[in-house]
């Protein structure tokens, strides 16, 4: 049995399956497929804190999956425009996993985590896994994974 490591960039999965499909992303199926056959030693939730009911609905349902979810600060910016990135958390914690499990599963299509793929493949030997919908994950991220899955139908509400 292998030890997985799950990163989920939450607002990358949100918006890229409401875009593609209109629908949202099944994280209890998730789980099931993730853990039936190897062991989940942690599973991590990069989420953005707006302090609204159906976020805080939703971050505890992902706890009660199993995840531990990590919250940002929503930031709104004086034009209007909002911030909540989590791409440099979310790099530091995969680094220091990628020292004690077998495999790394991402979700997002971020291109930004290619060279974090390349890194992690190359110094610790972990695999590594991508979970993105087809047409908004970035080619240099399929490309640097060791797998890619394709979120569609049976990975959705």
């Amino acid at each position: 049995m292998k030890k997985i490591a799950i990163f989920v960039d939450v607002q990358n999965i949100y918006y890229t399956t409401r875009q593609a499909y209109g629908r949202q992303f099944n994280y209890r199926k998730f789980w099931e497929r993730i853990g039936y056959e190897d062991e989940i030693t942690s599973a991590t939730a990069y989420a953005i804190a707006r302090n609204d009911d159906k976020q805080i609905k939703f971050q505890d349902a992902l706890k009660h999956i199993g995840f531990e979810v990590k919250l940002k600060p929503y930031i709104q910016r004086s034009d209007g425009s909002a911030k909540g990135d989590w791409d440099v958390g979310i790099t530091i914690d995969v680094m220091e996993a990628a020292k004690e499990v077998d495999i790394i599963v991402l979700l997002s299509g971020d291109g930004d985590f290619d060279l974090l793929l390349d890194k992690i493949r190359n110094d610790y030997g972990v695999t590594a896994q991508v979970y993105g919908v087809p047409a908004l994950t970035a080619n240099s991220l399929i490309n640097a994974a060791d797998s890619y899955q394709r979120i569609e139908d049976d990975l959705l509400l």
